[in-house]
């Protein structure tokens, strides 16, 4: 006699909701709490989407509130960094430079019927917009035009590590990511932040080189940095300048393009 086929158990699914919470600034905040069953510990963290409080199974609502009231001082000069970092958002007429390849460019606005950015000869960039244009028809002109200028760099910088991979990325596709500068999905699809038009092209071209070499090894093992090395030698410094201004920069892009 056959037993009944048995169905495996489904993973479990994090659990989300938001806590309000007051900073030491008097500054009101709302917190995403996640319970993850992956979770083994209590961990806070901050990017530009906001606080993030992330509980395991075992652990109570009121061990996570305590948490949180534990780390008000550290939660505080988080965002106060973040607000720093970020700037102001893009306004019309108002807005005189935006950043780009580690440099701020001198801007200036003009009217028009498409609304769209451009670089001058000069090096001035140009935005164009009619008297009807929103501020969602702003940024999304600053997306395309950032995507524009990464994809020109990508095209001047890709044929030179061709060589040596066993196949090619399927397709390159810049977005927007909270953590990561770059991945590698496994159809081969290439993926890049947009946030690494606003840094400094080598530190762009790094990771390029960096998910190119995952074409080859898809782990981070002494192999694969080996093949980094070969064909990045400078990567550290690029490694170290991230640490140190990658916050800022996706700040800096979520500010501009956010609203």
């Amino acid at each position: 006699m056959l037993s009944p086929a048995r169905t495996a158990p489904k993973p479990a699914v994090a659990q989300r909701d938001t806590v309000g919470f007051v900073l030491d600034d008097g500054r009101r905040i709302d917190v995403l709490r996640v319970r993850d069953p992956r979770a083994r510990r209590i961990k806070l963290s901050v990017d530009e989407r906001g606080a993030r409080l992330t509980l395991p199974l075992r652990a109570s609502l009121v061990s996570g509130e305590r948490f949180l009231h534990e780390h008000r001082d550290w939660l505080t000069a988080q965002f106060a960094a973040q607000t720093v970092h970020a700037g102001e958002r893009l306004q019309r007429d108002a807005t005189a430079a935006l950043p780009l390849r580690g440099d701020m460019l001198p801007m200036r606005w003009q009217g028009g019927r498409a609304t769209r950015l451009d670089v001058d000869a000069d090096g001035t960039l140009l935005f164009t917009a009619p008297a009807s244009a929103g501020d969602a028809a702003l940024q999304r002109a600053l997306r395309d035009f950032y995507e524009a200028q990464g994809r020109a760099d990508v095209g001047r910088w890709l044929p030179k590590y061709l060589a040596g991979l066993s196949r090619t990325p399927r397709r390159i596709v810049f977005k927007r990511t909270s953590t990561q500068w770059g991945s590698l999905a496994p159809d081969g699809t290439l993926a890049l932040d947009l946030a690494l038009l606003l840094a400094r092209p080598s530190a762009f071209e790094y990771v390029l080189v960096h998910e190119l070499c995952h074409l080859l090894h898809a782990d981070h093992s002494r192999r694969f940095w080996r093949e980094v090395e070969t064909r990045f030698p400078g990567w550290r410094d690029e490694r170290s300048y991230f640490h140190a201004e990658g916050r800022a920069l996706k700040a800096r892009l979520h500010a501009l393009l956010a609203g």
